[in-house]
């Protein structure tokens, strides 16, 4: 696949993972906080693909 396919994938992911943290936040806070941290790495590592930094 095109490199800058995978970089949007990966953005995209860490939207659907965002959602999962605003639901979890209320029921399990360690796990909200394990997928924030899921959110963050998606997304940075998109931008690297994208080539953004």
């Amino acid at each position: 696949m095109d490199t800058d396919l995978w970089g949007l994938i990966l953005i995209v992911l860490g939207g659907f993972l965002a959602g999962g943290v605003y639901a979890m936040w209320h029921k399990s806070r360690m796990v909200a906080i394990g997928l924030a941290g899921c959110v963050v790495l998606s997304i940075a590592f998109g931008a690297l693909r994208l080539g953004y930094f």
